[in-house]
């Protein structure tokens, strides 16, 4: 897989109302898909999503990942780890991150959750989130190795008119591709999480 041209994926901003609803591996939850890439198959280097958590579960094992759980909506959920460790996952915006092959269940706090879920491969990627209020312009630079997704958390957002990208509504995701230096000036109002990923 060459990762370079993986983190290439065009520019463009992927409205809520275009994620891809389908089932957990294991059956026992849904997954609103955002990005897959490469854009087709199992065998990708990064995946966002958002996990709709409706009951207590068992996770999916992703070997060979690691992953970043965010809570975007309800009242939390509490990791039980085989090895036991607990790790609770509670309002605003709670978060956790772990190895995919992890064995673990979730346990609702209580009623349904939303969470945001990124999951890299190991080896291939390296992943950052930021969990940041927007005040005034933010600034996210690509580079050829490093590309950016910005998920909008809360408020309304736009990039320069220069972009070519359409405004941000809440719970929208920008993907700004890897490829020459450029500068993305982001304004608006709300809250977002920045995913830094570099190859």
């Amino acid at each position: 897989m060459d990762i370079a041209t993986t983190l290439q994926h065009p520019t463009q901003v992927i409205h809520s109302v275009d994620y891809r609803r389908e089932r957990w591996r294991n059956g026992l939850g849904w997954t609103r898909e955002i990005l897959r890439l490469p854009a087709t198959g199992d065998d990708w280097a990064l995946r966002l999503s958002i996990a709709e958590i409706e009951r207590d579960a068992a996770f999916s094992t992703f070997p060979g990942v690691e992953r970043e759980l965010v809570l975007l909506h309800g009242n939390g959920v509490r990791l039980r780890f085989d090895n036991g460790r607990v790790q609770e996952v509670l309002p605003p915006h709670g978060r956790v991150r772990f190895a995919g092959e992890d064995a673990l269940h979730g346990e609702l706090v209580d009623g349904v959750t939303h969470d945001f879920n990124l999951m890299w491969r190991r080896g291939l990627l390296t992943a950052e989130v930021l969990h940041r209020p927007i005040v005034g312009p933010m600034y996210f630079f690509t580079e050829p190795t490093v590309a950016w997704a910005i998920h909008l958390l809360a408020g309304q957002a736009a990039f320069d008119a220069d972009g070519g990208l359409p405004p941000m509504q809440q719970g929208d995701t920008a993907w700004l591709a890897a490829g020459e230096r450029t500068r993305y000036a982001l304004h608006g109002g709300g809250e977002l999480l920045a995913i830094r990923v570099s190859g």
